[in-house]
């Protein structure tokens, strides 16, 4: 059974940094890409970012393009979402998945079959 496991997520300043890792275990985290969504009060779940399984590849939504960073750790099973220049409106739940999307589709939440509880990020300003 696969399971992936967020952390990292807290309370924040405008400007701040922050890194959210996921944990993705009980299956071949190499054959998986991961990606991470996340969602704020009142809104859809949005994506945010993702990483292919070789982790040559990566792709970011133009709101958060030049300030996040994924990466992932094969060895260590872990993906991470570093994030800077934080705003208010990066305010929401940070969502962790993975999955075997299409290209196309990299930033389809249907395309991944598994996902993490999610960690709060709080960007006061």
């Amino acid at each position: 059974q696969v399971q992936l496991v967020e952390t990292g997520g807290g309370l924040v300043t405008d400007g701040d940094s922050l890194t959210l890792s996921c944990v993705i275990s009980g299956g071949t985290f190499r054959n998986y890409d991961v990606a991470w969504f996340r969602q704020a009060p009142g809104k859809e779940r949005e994506f945010v970012s993702v990483i292919r399984r070789s982790g040559g590849y990566t792709y970011y939504s133009d709101v958060v393009k030049g300030r996040f960073t994924i990466s992932r750790d094969n060895a260590k099973i872990t993906a991470f979402l570093q994030m800077n220049s934080l705003k208010p409106s990066d305010t929401a739940v940070y969502y962790c998945a993975a999955g075997t999307p299409i290209l196309s589709a990299r930033d389809d939440s249907k395309m991944y079959r598994y996902w993490g509880q999610g960690t709060q990020v709080t960007v006061s300003s």
